[in-house]
């Protein structure tokens, strides 16, 4: 990182209200803990689970069975990698249709064998490209969504920092919503927003504020349930402290949702997705 970008970085973070392109760039840095710090931190004996037993093994998709607290858990989570090397090999943390239906997979085998689902999102969006589509990228989204709808195990999503598009949401139905502070919730990035709006990717800045993207926003439109904070100047500084509020919140919703019946939990959750964006009396 520049002397610039360090200096801008710590501008940010010195500020007690940030803007939502403030926002942004704090999900989007590279030293955000990502799927596997969480998983180090917080889960026992994970054991990863490959492929999608269609075609082939996506690394933008990382996921499998762990222990969280003494009790079984299936883990999945978008992966961007940290080295150049890794980051290639994860597609810059955009998966292609085989990393969502070896989600699939191992959320169904989470149903059959009765244990708890976590996801943890951060990416771009689903990978774009030519090939992507052609291997059914649309059908394997909106198959995660109905899918996952109907879970009878109890299901909680973390966005840790940008969570963009159907890419996102194909691991984001779930009981419980949370995101971190800084972190971002959206229909597409803002410059791909303000290159459809205003036909000037430049105007990023004016979309961010224009699209409620932030855990803040998204939490008055009740969109997610609940947001958890970060250390001051994002989770990258104190990455430790980050990851025992995520650890907090997780343990208070899941005790909660492991008490409902599989039926019940799956009617919640219908009504919870029904009922985003009606309005809501004192609103």
């Amino acid at each position: 990182m520049s002397r610039r970008q360090v200096v801008t970085y710590m501008g940010i973070f010195m500020k007690k209200t940030l803007t939502a392109a403030e926002r942004v760039a704090i999900a989007r840095h590279p030293g955000r803990p990502d799927i596997t710090d969480y998983i180090e931190a917080l889960f026992t004996d994970f054991f990863e689970m490959k492929g999608d037993r269609l075609g082939r093994e996506d690394g933008a998709i990382l996921g499998g069975v762990a222990r969280y607290r003494g009790r079984a858990v299936t883990v999945i989570g978008t992966r961007k990698g940290k080295t150049l090397e890794e980051k290639l090999r994860c597609n810059f943390g955009m998966p292609g249709p085989e990393g969502y239906r070896k989600a699939l997979r191992l959320m169904r085998q989470a149903e059959k064998f009765g244990r708890p689902i976590l996801t943890f999102i951060d990416t771009a969006g689903a990978y774009p490209g030519l090939e992507a589509e052609e291997k059914g990228q649309g059908e394997a989204i909106a198959r995660n969504l109905m899918e996952m709808s109907r879970l009878k195990v109890p299901i909680i999503a973390v966005i840790t920092g940008e969570g963009n598009s159907g890419g996102a949401l194909a691991l984001g139905v779930a009981d419980r919503v949370l995101m971190l502070e800084n972190s971002v919730y959206a229909i597409l990035s803002p410059e791909g927003f303000s290159s459809i709006l205003w036909k000037d990717a430049a105007q990023r800045d004016r979309a961010c504020e224009l699209m409620k993207l932030t855990a803040q926003d998204l939490k008055k439109q009740r969109v997610v349930d609940e947001v958890i904070d970060e250390p001051e100047g994002g989770a990258h500084l104190a990455p430790a402290i980050a990851t025992a509020q995520v650890d907090a919140a997780i343990n208070r919703h899941l005790t909660q949702l492991c008490k409902e019946r599989g039926s019940r939990l799956v009617e919640m959750r219908y009504r919870k997705f029904r009922g985003m964006g009606k309005k809501h009396e004192g609103n």
